[in-house]
Formats: structure tokens, sequence, C-alpha cells
């Protein structure tokens, strides 16, 4: 097939597949030092113990490996090894020599292991004060206020802050955990729990599928538990947890939904834990275990966009994994397009279509102020820290090319494509290269027209968005951005306008198309229609709070203070922080209320909002 393939091919996709590893072959990683090409692991298993007094973990992490005799060349990053050992399988472990290399500031260390001939390497080991991935939360850091909480987040390569391993998106393996805890706390994993959710301090996990080291998670705290479905239950903190099991009882239709348009549900279960605020992101697609923010619980299921997002990476990237990071587009722009499929599967098209349009918008918003090398989805990353390439991009615009395909050849040939492509690929992690050669092959070679208006090229390596792209297109929308229209151009009162029927999706556009410069007592008369500044919704909270800075609402302080001192997500910090620099004053607010909120805030939040405040104040001196 090779041979026909290529005589088929346009130039791109020769150059493509050119460039494409050979099936089972780890792609060249740039943010590893791993020598994974030539000595693979195959297994992790970890024994360590949690110390919530020392912020530390401690014990031993063995691998199992394979491949040529020599060094094994392993990432670490802040790690202080003890002892290793190796061991051929026939006898006993024997201590062995080893190296820590010079620490990069991106990547970390190497630790050289001079393993011989051995097939297991054993390291004893504990983490760093300073360990990227792990956040330590004292008790008034989370919702009962009484026990400590851990958790982890390996993505994109924090996994060697905590575990001496390959750590690449295409070196995948097995693992097993053995985790010694306060006895009075839980601990998960994102593996099949042995143990049980008895408190007793020693708990066991297995997961015998393959996983990229990005997706080893683990969890402790004071956790309850609650079924939502045959396959699918909550764990929270008690204060949380039915709440949260309310918010998320649609999971197992979610799960139907996308097993029968791309294939079945491999990992057994698929339970959510929703973490304290201070998690960094929306949520984390650990398999059979979604870390998610307690910000996505909104008491009427219109943010359980991040459920259908976290379960679709089930298949796009848990499931078929970008091989580097620089082929991240095809985790999240997959999965923000099956994403799409199951929220109108679920809720209805024109739901589908708000949450996609005010992606859209929020992307065209954001490259307008983007370098154009970071709008590309292969994008390059070389000598970058690869959590740089966790923009919308490869979120939006690869939801887009593959939106725009599926337009082009119909539901009916693209559904069963990506099927195909998620059972060409499973268990496997997959380049640019390679996608472009499946879909040249699967897709395209039969449909010139197609390949013809699609620009393959234009898609994956140029920046901006193509003129042939398919934009959703929302009349639930239209219907918020003429009242906000008519609002502001004084047609009508606040209070006129009739909004009980609208969801969050009709609020953020709403907010979003306001006017500049508009008085404080014309917010004010917004607040006092709608009690804006009091909403427990924190998409919402957040954009109110955007236009409350921008037009000097300084009714909103204490609100903007108390939630940027209680939510830890990136994605609400970072607008809100940009807004507060652009004045003197908000540079004073913004430093004072960092002050109080950075102790809280997981180490990505930190290097992000350490960079718009110090800039801003360098600026100011």
């Amino acid at each position: 097939m090779g041979a026909l393939m290529r005589a088929a091919c346009p130039p791109l996709i020769l150059l493509l597949i050119s460039c494409a590893s050979r099936p089972g072959d780890p792609a060249k990683d740039l943010h590893s030092h791993a020598n994974a090409a030539a000595v693979r692991m195959t297994h992790v298993d970890l024994d360590l113990d949690v110390d919530f007094e020392a912020r530390r973990l401690r014990g031993i992490c063995t691998l199992d490996v394979a491949g040529a005799e020599g060094d094994l060349v392993l990432d670490t990053r802040d790690l202080s090894i003890e002892r290793v050992e190796a061991s051929d399988g026939q006898a006993g472990f024997r201590e062995v020599p080893f190296e820590l290399g010079h620490a990069d500031p991106i990547l970390g260390a190497p630790l050289r292991i001079e393993r011989g001939r051995g097939s297991k390497v054993r390291v004893k080991y504990s983490t760093g004060e300073r360990a990227s991935g792990l956040q330590w939360l004292e008790p008034a850091q989370t919702a009962g206020l009484r026990h400590p909480f851990l958790y982890t987040q390996s993505q994109a390569i924090h996994a060697r802050s905590w575990i001496p391993l390959q750590d690449t998106p295409g070196a995948r393996v097995t693992y097993s955990a053995r985790v010694r805890t306060p006895p009075e706390l839980l601990a998960v994993m994102s593996a099949e729990m042995l143990s049980g959710t008895e408190r007793g301090g020693e708990y066991r996990f297995r997961m015998p599928l393959a996983i990229p080291s990005y997706l080893i998670a683990l969890a402790v705290g004071d956790l309850a538990f609650r079924p939502t479905g045959e396959r699918t239950g909550v764990y929270a903190e008690p204060s949380v947890v039915d709440a949260a099991a309310r918010e998320f009882e649609d999971t197992e239709a979610m799960m139907r939904t996308v097993e029968s348009l791309y294939g079945p549900y491999r990992w057994g279960r698929y339970d959510i834990l929703v973490l304290p605020p201070a998690f960094p992101f929306g949520g984390m697609e650990n398999p059979r275990l979604t870390f998610a923010s307690p910000t996505v619980v909104a008491g009427d299921k219109s943010l359980v966009s991040l459920v259908a997002h976290e379960l679709a990476h089930s298949w796009s990237g848990n499931l078929a994994t970008n091989a580097t990071w620089r082929d991240f587009w095809l985790n999240e722009g997959f999965t923000v397009y099956i994403e799409e499929r199951i929220q109108e599967a679920v809720y209805g098209a024109e739901r589908a279509a708000m949450e996609s349009a005010l992606e859209v918008e929020g992307l065209k918003n954001e490259m307008a102020a983007m370098d154009r090398r970071d709008q590309v989805l292969h994008v390059d990353l070389a000598d970058r820290d690869p959590d740089e390439g966790f923009t919308g991009v490869p979120y939006i615009k690869g939801a887009m090319f593959l939106r725009t395909l599926e337009k082009a050849v119909g539901r009916e040939a693209f559904d069963p494509f990506l099927r195909d492509y998620f059972e060409e690929f499973a268990f496997r992690s997959v380049t640019t290269a390679q996608f472009a050669a499946y879909l040249e092959a699967e897709l395209l070679a039969g449909r010139p027209s197609v390949r013809e208006a699609i620009p393959v090229r234009d898609w994956l390596e140029l920046p901006g968005l193509p003129e042939n792209r398919h934009e959703p297109v929302s009349a639930a929308l239209a219907v918020a951005e003429a009242s906000a229209r008519r609002w502001g151009g004084g047609e009508v009162r606040a209070a006129q306008l009739e909004t009980g029927d609208w969801t969050t999706q009709h609020w953020l556009r709403f907010l979003r198309s306001m006017p500049e410069g508009l008085a404080p007592e014309r917010i004010a008369e917004l607040d006092a229609a709608f009690g804006l500044t009091a909403t427990g919704n924190a998409e919402i909270l957040c954009d109110w709070l955007l236009l409350a800075v921008r037009n000097g609402y300084g009714a909103a302080n204490g609100a903007l203070r108390d939630f940027l001192t209680s939510v830890g997500r990136r994605k609400f910090l970072k607008p809100l922080y940009e807004e507060l620099v652009k004045t003197a004053q908000g540079r004073e607010r913004a430093a004072e209320i960092y002050a109080a909120a950075r102790p809280g805030y997981h180490p990505m939040a930190v290097q992000t909002i350490d960079a718009i405040v110090g800039r801003a104040q360098s600026l100011a001196e």
C-alpha cells in the first residue's frame, strides 16, 4: 500500500510521510533526555510514602526495560537520588553506578544508569520541595478545612518531577503502585484501585494498559465517592461530592454517545475527581479518573462540556496519543471536535453551536495578540517549555480543521474514518506526519476535489485560519449580542431585557459584546438588575470582573479579590491579571492581591502570573 499511497500523495503529504516514525518507534522528542529509541521502559512500579509534613514523596521506582544493552537515560527534575540498582531477572538486584547530569531549566536533569544487561532498574529517591508536578494543600485550602490534600499534574513534562522515568508521550508504559498515606486520608490514581476505598493508610493500584507518562496521576485527601452510573462515579471532598454527582449525572449517557460513534470505551471505569480550587486547569484526562476543577460545578449543568471534553480524551489522547508536544493538536483538536459531538447528542445542536461559537470567538481574540509562530497546529517548540503550546490553537483551530473535513465529506464518511483512526492507532503515539499520511490514504485519496478544497499544508504548517474553514453559527448567541447592543445604545434599561431563559453561554456572549468605555454607573445598573457580582458561576463571574476592571467599577473589587485568592484555574487568572496591570492603579491592586494569593496557586499558575505581574512591575519601574 505504501507505493500506491505515495503515487497519489501531493508534495506536502510526501514530505510529512518521509518524516514519519515507523510504527511503534518513538518519535524524536526535544523535551526528553531519555534514550527511548534504544532502551524502552515497559512497566513502572511505584512504592511511595506520602509525607505531608515534609511535603515530599519518598520511595522506590522500579522500571522494567527492554532494548539494547547499555546505559539507560531517564528524565528527572529536582529529584534526590539515593541509590540505583539493577537486575537481569535471574538474580537479585545489585547496586549500579549512576550519574545525575546538568539540570536544564526546562528539561530537568538526565539520570544516566549503567544497567548493563539489567531488565529491571530500581531507583530509591525522594521529590524536591519545588516539584512542579505536585501541589501540597494546607487544610485551609480545601473545602473541608480539616485535612491536607495532595494532587499531581504531570502534563506536559512534570511527571519527571515526582517519578524518575522516560517522560515522553512517545514511550507508553503500564504501571502499578503501592501508596502509603496518613490513615484518615484516601489515595486515588489513574488506575484500577485494588485495595478498595476503605481508609487504612495503604493503597494499591494497577494500570494494565500502556499510557504515556503524563497520564500517571495521584491524589490524596479526605475523599468520598458517589456512583453516577454502572461505570461512572465522582470522588470529592464530603461537602462537595453530592453536588458534583448531581452535576455530572449525565456522564454515562455521554459515554454511550462516544461509543456509538468511535468504538468501545477501553478503560473499564470512568470516574471524576473534583479537586480543591487551586487546580490550575478545568480538567485533566487521567485514565479512569479525570481530575476536574470545582469551578465547573455550576448547579445547572451549563459547564459540563468540561466532562464531555475529558471523556473524549479516552479516545483522542489517551488511546491515540500525540507522539511529541509539537503534535499536541492531535490530542486536543480531536477532543474538542468529539466534545462538540457529545454536546450535540446529549444537549442538542443549539447548545453545541453556542459553545463552539464562543470558543472560535475566543480563539480569534487570542490569536490577534499571538506571535504568528504559535498560530501553527504543528507548532515549533524547540528550546521552549511545551506548556507554551497550551494555547487555544491546538484546541480550537484543530477542531475547526476536523469540522471543515467533516463538512466536506459528510458525517457518513467522516465518522467511520475517525473510528478507524482510533482503532489503527490504539495504544500508540502518533506524529502529525503519521496522521497526514493516514488522512491521505483513508479519506482524501479517493476525493481529489476535497483534497484541492482543503489545503492540508495550510492547516498544519501555516499560521492563521484558512479562508475555507467552517465556523459554527448560533442564533441563540445572536439574541444575546442584540440585547447587549440595545442596552449599550440606550434603547432599553437593563431590567427590561428578557433574560429569564438565558444559559451561561448567553451571558458570556452578552458580556463580551459590551461597548467600550462604559461609565461605572452603567455597570452598576447591570449589577443591580442581574446580581452579577454575586453570581456563583465562575465562567460568568470571570467575564463580569473583566468588564468591571476595564470600566472602573469599584463595587466589584471585593469580589475580584475573593475570586483571585480562592480560584487557581489559569483560564480565569491570566485574563484578570492581564487586565489589571494595564493601569497604574490596577498594577498596585494586582501586586497586592497576588502577594496574598500566590502561596495557594499551583506552580504552573505561579509561572504564568509571575510573568504577568513581574513584567508589569518592571515596566512601571
